[in-house]
């Protein structure tokens, strides 16, 4: 709908429903969420000790279960083998060892889960590696491909990277994603199975959208989380110095055609 593309929401999000999770594991959801962005490095058996020091029986069978449907993975030391998906293709991580320093030299996306006063959405964003700009992004209530599909399309609007990285996903892994990427001649690479830090910058700017403004407060309505985050990402792109950039900001960057160092 063209209400929903004005808005930068994704069509499903129009229709949010507060997921039919118990309160009790929405709360336990908020503390995991709270926790990995510390330890991203703890999986079930780790984050059940994590959960019981703050006062918080729980089994690991729950904790699974539950990051699961967070869609988090600890990161481990070493790629792991992975099955995206029927059909999908792997690409290699292309990007280690890269020097990137400027503006749509490698684009990056990736997917977090937001806390809802009731129900919890779920974030995608394309940002651009060397300026940090975020290009686009998109709130949705599944992790289907749809609202993926929609930030990429956005994205690219902006312009075209030589090389998207990307996580193993099924959302990115697909034929309709990777077929846009390569159908603009553009070079795919992906993490590690389990290895978010391989997309370093996209989890800096979860940590900061997080503990800025998400966790502040406690989004009502797909429309209240829009136009927080929405708030959030024009600070972040046009306002917020990064000191990594010589306190500059990611539009002076992006749109300003400055080297920076290397990342």
């Amino acid at each position: 709908m063209r209400q929903c593309e004005l808005l930068g929401v994704a069509r499903s999000s129009v229709y949010y429903e507060a997921a039919p999770v118990s309160g009790e594991d929405l709360e336990m959801m908020r503390l995991i969420d709270r926790q990995y962005l510390e330890t991203p490095f703890y999986g079930s058996r780790r984050m059940v000790v994590a959960l019981d020091r703050m006062g918080h029986s729980i089994d690991r069978k729950r904790v699974q279960r539950l990051m699961r449907t967070m869609g988090l993975a600890a990161i481990y030391p070493k790629p792991r083998t992975t099955v995206a998906g029927a059909g999908h293709k792997v690409y290699p991580y292309l990007l280690r060892g890269l020097t990137i320093t400027r503006a749509d030299h490698v684009w990056a996306t990736d997917i977090t889960y937001i806390p809802m006063a009731r129900g919890f959405l779920y974030l995608v964003a394309v940002i651009d590696w060397a300026s940090r700009y975020v290009l686009s992004w998109r709130l949705s209530n599944t992790l289907d491909d749809a609202f993926c599909m929609d930030a990429l399309e956005l994205a690219l609007a902006h312009g075209r990277p030589e090389i998207f990285n990307s996580d193993q996903g099924s959302q990115f892994t697909g034929k309709g994603f990777t077929g846009v990427l390569l159908g603009a001649g553009i070079q795919i690479s992906m993490d590690g199975k389990g290895r978010c830090l391989d997309n370093v910058f996209v989890e800096r700017l979860w940590r900061s959208l997080k503990y800025e403004e998400v966790y502040l407060k406690a989004y009502s309505t797909a429309r209240d989380a829009h136009d927080g985050i929405g708030s959030y990402m024009r600070f972040f792109n046009e306002v917020r110095p990064h000191q990594a950039l010589d306190y500059r900001t990611p539009r002076e960057i992006y749109y300003g055609g400055h080297d920076v160092g290397r990342c």
